[in-house]
């Protein structure tokens, strides 16, 4: 029997297991949503929480507890300084499990652990869309100054060309076809 023997091994060694807690817990911390097996999910949850308690607690000794274990400044930063904020509030259940189903090489059901504050997760998304889209900005504010300079209030004929009476006088009816385009 096994009486008084909290946790899960999870086929892990101590110091194994208690590396793996500590990584998914700040992934979870940096990403807002991390897709584990439901067991690692069940290990770490009560974990993060504490994390995210000390964060709560914003004291100097919370912040080196917490450091302790996740061992990353820049993972306890943003602990302190973007997520706890959003839980001030919130007298505990800060993350939750959804299930995904099994996985397909051996079955194992999964699950995503994620922090309950739906503002935190959709900053977080739209954070990766801003820095995905940010390229594309730039390209497109390229392509947009150039056709401010070409850009005219009408006095002369290069600003017209747009115009169907321009292309008229062009001797164009309409603007040539795409010629990778088939007919």
């Amino acid at each position: 029997m096994r009486h008084q023997r909290a946790g899960k091994k999870l086929g892990r060694d101590s110091a194994h297991r208690k590396a793996l807690y500590a990584n998914l817990a700040g992934a979870l911390i940096e990403n807002g949503r991390i897709k584990t097996t439901v067991t690692k999910a069940k290990a770490v949850k009560p974990i993060a929480e504490k994390m995210i308690t000390l964060g709560r607690r914003g004291d100097l000794h919370a912040r080196r507890q917490a450091t302790a274990f996740l061992r990353s400044r820049d993972v306890v930063h943003r602990l302190f300084a973007d997520v706890a904020p959003r839980f001030k509030d919130r007298p505990g259940g800060y993350s939750r499990i959804v299930r995904l189903g099994p996985r397909p090489g051996d079955a194992a059901e999964m699950a995503y652990l994620e922090l309950v504050d739906d503002e935190y997760v959709e900053a977080q998304r739209e954070e990766r869309a801003q820095a995905e889209a940010a390229p594309a900005a730039a390209d497109e504010e390229v392509l947009d100054a150039g056709a401010d300079e070409g850009a005219d209030d009408g006095d002369d004929a290069t600003g017209d060309a747009d115009e169907p009476e321009a292309l008229d006088e062009a001797g164009l009816e309409e603007a040539p076809a795409d010629p990778r385009k088939p007919d």
